[in-house]
């Protein structure tokens, strides 16, 4: 059962593709995050440094300014990487499951086999014409 055995082969290696998504996305999401709370730091250094925390003040620094805007972008990326994420969860499940059910094909074909075995090797044992083996 060559194809049998290929077939899993190829959903042993799409589960790892997508356990490596996850993981990747993971990394992602911790990374940005990292990156938003830096620039919430710098934002509250700024704001204490000049004592104007008001965005809409006329002399709210730029540098504070700017920095919020990069941390709402960061923000907005890392929910968009967590919905990813939710996908790439479900598609990683979807991928175990026809592992499991190839896996569960292959067994039986093996199984089956065994018994052909068996049974040739009794009519051997008799002198008995081997069964006819399907290819």
């Amino acid at each position: 059962m060559k194809s049998r055995d290929t077939l899993v082969r190829l959903k042993r290696f799409q589960v790892e593709e997508k356990r490596r998504r996850i993981i990747q996305l993971n990394a992602m999401i911790a990374e940005f995050s990292r990156m938003a709370n830096d620039l919430d730091r710098e934002i509250a250094t700024e704001e204490k440094r000049v004592n104007i925390a008001d965005p809409n003040h006329y002399a709210y620094p730029t540098y504070a300014r700017a920095a919020r805007t990069r941390r709402d972008n960061m923000i907005a990326s890392v929910n968009d990487l967590r919905s990813q994420l939710e996908e790439a969860e479900a598609r990683y499940e979807e991928a175990n499951e026809d592992l499991a059910k190839a896996q569960g094909q292959e067994a039986r074909d093996r199984g089956a086999e065994r018994m052909v075995d068996l049974v040739a090797e009794r009519h051997a044992a008799i002198d008995l014409p081997e069964p006819v083996r399907r290819a």
